[in-house]
């Protein structure tokens, strides 16, 4: 179970490294539009790592930014050599993570199966629209 916490931290550590590392020391200029590393998966002998990358943009525009990224791979693992206190460093593949992309479909999906209910702001106006003129609250108050 420790080693299992223990890859767990790893992985922590390695995407908040990674992620600052991307966002300050990476000049490419593949590197265009919002990069956020999602999560990072850790061999159990941490000597390797998937590192999921999220990038928003056009097709074109991701597949860019994710070549940039991986042609820095060797640079990143250096620099976090300096940054974590690891016995190895692990090697870093770079994933495209579309969890993000297929929630913003999923969503979409559901916003058109369901058409929009009216919020309290329409409620009022639902009410003076009525047809019997009853404007009456639904619970009135006890009378003393």
């Amino acid at each position: 179970m420790s080693d299992r916490r223990r890859v767990e931290r790893v992985n922590g550590l390695l995407r908040q490294e990674i992620s600052a590392l991307v966002a300050s020391q990476l000049n490419d200029p593949r590197l265009r539009g919002v990069i956020t590393i999602t999560r990072v998966s850790t061999a159990s002998d941490l000597r390797n790592a998937r590192v999921y990358v999220s990038i928003m943009g056009s097709d074109q525009l991701r597949k860019e930014a994710l070549e940039g990224i991986r042609s820095s791979a060797s640079y990143l693992r250096r620099e976090l050599r300096d940054r974590i206190s690891l016995r190895y460093v692990p090697f870093l593949k770079f994933e495209l993570d579309d969890a993000m992309l297929e929630a913003d479909r999923l969503m979409r999906i559901i916003d058109d199966l369901h058409p929009a209910e009216p919020g309290p702001e329409n409620a009022n106006a639902d009410s003076a629209n009525r047809a019997d003129g009853a404007n009456q609250p639904v619970n009135p108050a006890p009378r003393t």
